[in-house]
């Protein structure tokens, strides 16, 4: 699977992805999942951590396997995950599936009520 048909990863993010694998010891894993929003208002926001953690392969691109919760891989399905970094710092971003609106701050996405 290299840069699988689920979830498809910029240069930029593989760079900062195998990056974070070296410094914390294990090269070229990563796993990503999504968070439920500590208010109640649906938002899902990614959360990015070294190793495997229980996950499945999600999708690899240049000596990066980037793994996730087998309940969240169609979830991931069609999106693109980016990092934008500059001298004041950097974060992963998130494409916004169809039928959701992005969060502000670019890592996560809520659905879209009916009634908008």
């Amino acid at each position: 699977m290299q840069n699988g048909p689920g979830l498809k990863i910029s240069a930029t993010a593989v760079a900062e992805l195998n990056r974070q694998a070296a410094f914390t010891g294990t090269p070229g894993v990563m796993h990503i999942d999504l968070l439920d929003d500590k208010c109640g208002e649906g938002w899902k926001f990614i959360r990015i951590r070294p190793g495997k953690n229980d996950g499945v392969p999600l999708a690899r691109a240049d000596g990066i396997t980037l793994y996730a919760r087998q309940d969240q891989i169609l979830f991931f399905q069609g999106l693109k995950l980016n990092y934008f970094g500059d001298l004041s710092g950097g974060g992963f971003l998130i494409s916004t599936p169809k039928g959701a609106e992005p969060s502000p701050c670019g890592s996560g996405f809520r659905k879209l009520s009916k009634d908008k």
